[in-house]
């Protein structure tokens, strides 16, 4: 499908497709569009001064203010909570302590604080030699999630150990830790390794073990699918007298779900129902921490279907579902969902679209998960058209949207080349306020590259480097196609900047991509951007693709480059010709004033064994006389040749 019969769409801030571009009659660089017009020779105006923002006047009266409390009430509408803490650490910074505290409280009076507002009061009550204030502040928070955020727990417990608090620090340090610390490590990529240090440290000061603790270590388990350690740890906490809950219940049974041991989970479930625990409650013995949800019976149920789903026992998942349906634990989409996936990666596409449409007649509400899952699974079979028909159904009645919703969406509208319904997507994305991610800028860089819209899938590649993407392996060839085809519709300057993304991302560059740069930036006339590619990579390029560069540089390239670009192309290991020498020689005859560089050329070239042929010989010695001293010339040529005639007998030798 040629670009010039797609819809140009708008589709806001993410992605504006330009006007397509006619290709240039000649090799161009980028240039600003400039209005042609009868023009003045005029003096230039004075660049006036920036207005300063409101928000940057506000803080600067608030600063200089000696009541600041007041000043903030008054500029209350004009400033936000980053403009509040720059106001909190000017008053630390002047050791205006009583006025620190006072601008503390206003701020958490009107909710203007986050973490580097916590951070930042603790540092300086420590510089004040108040620990008493920050421990009376920091257990006033009642955000769990502030409690234990990384910068406010450092900053407290140092301005206790600032000010000689040791034994209040290990006990505050204890508290973090049974608090959010560990359990903060089920997100972590080596969480295991970071809770085994935390633990290894709370034991070798005496703590004890208990079934909070206890509880973490189970959940990080699960997550970091450590199915083993969980069981050893479970009945550890049995063997301690420690009573499991059904938070530890549920736990354990998400490390069988991680490998869908559908035998361990069952014995664990019967266990369970031989318990005194009931739905709903927790046991009374057992201390629970504030963060952590009471795991109702239907929840161990739910993930009791996982196990069997993950193992490919689907008519016994199609019996626990029927349970759970029956008790009324089946009214919203989890539990469907988790069988619609067993079955889609079981192969069981018509048993999946089966359950799918019993689910929608019984009136499960969808928040986009089952629709995701379908749309994926009937993408992935082929079933495309069904994929986008689910697709618009899910749009026709829903307004909301997630990144995943949004991501299955734009992979069902570009497998059917319905570019209308993507861009209405990209719109979806910015009015919802939601960033895309990789997902989202492979899916359509590949579209548009299928579509050969290739100035939208600049525009994608471009913006996915700007909100901090890296260009991964499966983007990749397809960026250095984008490069490739930009160049041949007379876009270098574009093709160059693509190439400059993919050098300079973590992937690895396939090393023919640096020739392509060369092939499309040497025609189009950009030869300093073509020395830069050449300058790093000449090894990496073919000997003809360095000879057409060397050549069409030493006759329009930047004159004073030159003597550095016959460097460059000397430490790659090709043998400069004799022409490109001539070539160069020319230039500068044509330029007396680059007397001194020419100079610097013929002497360079002595010490590499390098020689002139008879033809810029003559040259240089009939145009000596531009250069000053013609015996000066004379003599350089003499070495030149002599070096020449040395280093052929060494190689003759060696032969």
């Amino acid at each position: 499908m040629e670009a010039s019969s797609l819809p140009m769409l708008a589709a806001g801030r993410f992605l504006s497709p330009p006007p397509m571009l006619p290709a240039p009659s000649c090799p161009r660089r980028t240039l600003p569009c400039v209005r042609a017009g009868p023009q003045t020779l005029e003096a230039p105006e004075a660049p006036k001064p920036p207005r300063p923002s409101p928000r940057r006047s506000a803080v600067a009266e608030v600063k200089a203010s000696p009541d600041p409390v007041a000043a903030l009430t008054r500029f209350e509408d004009v400033l936000q909570t980053q403009d509040c803490n720059i106001i909190l650490r000017h008053c630390g910074d002047t050791g205006c302590w009583d006025n620190l505290s006072k601008v503390f409280e206003w701020m958490q009076e009107h909710g203007m604080t986050n973490a580097a507002s916590y951070s930042s009061y603790f540092k300086y009550l420590g510089l004040s030699r108040n620990p008493a204030r920050a421990l009376q502040v920091y257990g006033a928070i009642q955000d769990r999630s502030m409690r234990v955020h990384v910068s406010v727990c450092n900053s407290v417990l140092g301005c206790l150990v600032k000010n000689a608090r040791i034994d209040s620090s290990f006990k505050l340090y204890d508290e973090m830790i049974r608090e959010g610390l560990l359990s903060g490590c089920m997100k972590l990529k080596q969480g295991y390794t970071k809770a085994m240090g935390l633990i290894n440290d709370l034991n070798s000061r005496g703590l004890q073990m208990d079934s909070v603790i206890y509880g973490s270590l189970l959940a990080i388990c699960a997550s970091h699918n450590y199915c083993e350690e969980a069981e050893l740890y479970f009945q550890k906490m049995k063997d301690e007298g420690h009573k499991p809950n059904l938070f530890h219940y549920s736990s354990l049974l998400n490390a069988y779900s991680e490998n869908a041991n559908y035998e361990k989970a069952e014995l664990l479930m019967k266990d369970l129902r031989s318990s005194d625990l009931t739905p709903n409650k927790v046991a009374s013995n057992a201390r629970v921490l504030p963060y952590v949800l009471k795991q109702p019976l239907h929840v161990m149920l739910t993930t009791l279907l996982k196990v069997y789903s993950k193992g490919g026992l689907f008519e016994k998942a199609k019996e626990l579902l029927t349970e759970l349906e029956a008790s009324g634990f089946a009214q919203d989409e989890m539990p469907y969902c988790i069988l619609l996936d067993g079955l889609v990666k079981g192969g069981k596409i018509q048993e999946a679209t089966m359950l799918f449409d019993q689910m929608k007649e019984k009136g499960v509400k969808s928040d986009g998960y089952a629709f995701s899952i379908m749309i994926s699974a009937l993408h992935r079979g082929g079933h495309r058209k069904e994929s986008k028909q689910l697709a618009k159904e899910f749009e026709a009645e829903n307004a909301t949207y997630d990144l995943v919703m949004l991501n299955t969406s734009l992979q069902a509208y570009c497998s059917t080349n319905d570019m209308e319904s993507v861009m209405s997507m990209l719109k979806k994305m910015d009015e919802l306020n939601i960033s895309p991610d990789n997902i989202t800028f492979n899916t359509l860089i590949r579209y548009f590259c299928n579509a050969k819209v290739y100035h939208l899938a600049y525009k994608t590649i471009e913006d996915m480097h700007t909100k901090g993407h890296q260009l991964n392996e499966l983007v990749g060839d397809l960026c250095s196609h984008v490069m490739v085809q930009l160049g041949k519709a007379g876009f270098p300057s574009e093709a160059f900047s693509v190439y400059n993304m993919l050098r300079y991302s973590k992937r690895t560059v396939h090393k023919s991509l640096h020739e392509k740069a060369l092939g499309i930036l040497v025609p189009a006339g950009l030869l300093r951007d073509a020395y830069i590619v050449v300058k790093d990579n000449a090894e990496l390029i073919s000997p003809p693709s360095l000879e057409k560069f060397a050549r069409s540089f030493m006759a329009s390239g930047n004159i004073n480059l030159i003597n550095d670009v016959m460097k460059a192309l000397n430490r790659s290991g090709w043998r400069i010709s004799q022409d490109i020498f001539g070539r160069a020689i020319q230039r500068y005859i044509r330029k007396p004033d680059k007397k001194q560089l020419l100079l610097c050329l013929l002497d360079w070239m002595t010490g590499q064994g390098y020689s002139v042929d008879s033809s810029s010989r003559n040259l240089l010695l009939k145009n000596a006389q531009l250069f000053g001293q013609k015996q000066l010339i004379a003599e350089v040529l003499s070495k030149q040749q002599t070096a020449s005639r040395t280093i052929g007998q060494r190689l003759k030798k060696m032969i």
